[in-house]
């Protein structure tokens, strides 16, 4: 609604609640999207770690099977 150019007043009218519970959950909204972020970034950085973990354990399993039947 308010890309469409209504104005804040206009907004909370339409949903029946005041400008300033319109403006705290706004405020709320916006701090847990930016914890999002940083959780997001916070798993990612993990995943990659993990991805190296699994593809060196991989290659360990490779060469210890190339080991055991004789094939190094």
């Amino acid at each position: 609604m308010l890309n469409e150019g209504k104005t804040v007043a206009e907004v909370a009218r339409h949903f029946v609640i005041t400008e300033t519970t319109w403006y705290r959950w706004k405020s709320t909204d916006s701090s847990a999207k930016a914890q999002d972020i940083k959780r997001l970034k916070e798993l990612e950085a993990e995943n990659r770690k993990l991805k190296i973990m699994v593809a060196d354990h991989a290659l360990d399993i490779a060469m210890f099977r190339g080991l055991a039947e004789g094939n190094f």
